[in-house]
């Protein structure tokens, strides 16, 4: 279980006494004054979780420095509890508003008050843990409701035209004519599979597919050759390399989609 950091601060001398005597085996506890330089430094070093103040008639220009103090407690997520009688209290919610996240009133004991913290606590990180969950299931939502994205990379015009037609209604398709082409797009854009001609003028499909698994973001993304070739001795260098696979040309359709597929849905 976690144990807290918490700083404790104001007059009622008495509850803090309670703190230290009877709870510092369940928090990381620290006193500081109501002086602002003095909180602003214990927050800085100590970095609490929780700040509780104990009242007990304090004045109005501390209840100012706490109004002030209010923006830093609540950008650095610190929960705020305050403890005293009930005038003290009522004093603190109508002076210094909103600040206060759950009050406790004398008489109460020590052990009610960090039963209280605690069970505040861990609500909130329940609740925490609750919205990580689900900002994570609608992240994967939002990513299966994207289409997925294919590169194809291949010196024939006709053939890029011909593939594109075949998968725009499914994918988010690019072509590249070169290996250079594609290296560029591949600088500012992500693609979920790569289909690349075997053989190319220029760099062919080997050495592009080397190349391109020398970058990070696509050591591990799908990259299936389509060759003209159909030399048993020219299909195994290629498998050689390990890509996902290789389609012939002249493509066929569903063996093509197929493909696709398999490896990205």
């Amino acid at each position: 279980m976690k144990k807290y950091s918490v700083l404790i601060s104001g007059k009622q001398k008495i509850i803090i006494d309670d703190f230290f005597n009877h709870l510092s085996d369940d928090f990381n506890l620290l006193t500081t004054s109501l002086r602002y330089e003095d909180l602003v430094n214990h927050i800085n070093l100590f970095q609490p979780d929780i700040f509780i103040i104990c009242l007990n008639g304090e004045t109005r220009d501390e209840y100012n420095v706490l109004i002030e103090m209010k923006r830093i407690l609540t950008r650095e997520g610190i929960f705020v509890f305050i403890c005293g009688d009930h005038d003290d209290c009522k004093a603190f919610n109508e002076t210094v508003v909103y600040m206060a996240e759950e009050t406790f009133e004398k008489p109460i004991s020590i052990d009610r008050i960090k039963e209280g913290i605690l069970d505040y606590m861990h609500e909130k990180e329940k609740k925490a843990e609750e919205e990580v969950k689900l900002q994570l299931k609608l992240e994967q939502l939002k990513e299966q409701q994207r289409r997925k994205h294919i590169l194809i990379i291949d010196d024939d015009p006709v053939m890029l035209k011909v593939v594109k037609e075949q998968l725009s209604d499914d994918y988010d398709v690019a072509t590249a004519i070169s290996s250079k082409i594609a290296y560029k797009f591949l600088e500012n854009k992500d693609t979920d599979m790569i289909l690349l001609d075997y053989e190319m003028p220029g760099e062919d499909g080997p050495s592009t597919y080397k190349t391109l698994r020398t970058i990070p973001k696509l050591e591990t993304t799908p990259i299936v050759f389509l060759t003209g070739v159909t030399d048993k001795e020219k299909i195994k260098e290629a498998l050689v390399l390990k890509p996902q696979g290789y389609l012939l040309k002249p493509l066929d359709r569903e063996k093509l989609l197929g493909t696709i597929e398999k490896f990205i849905g």
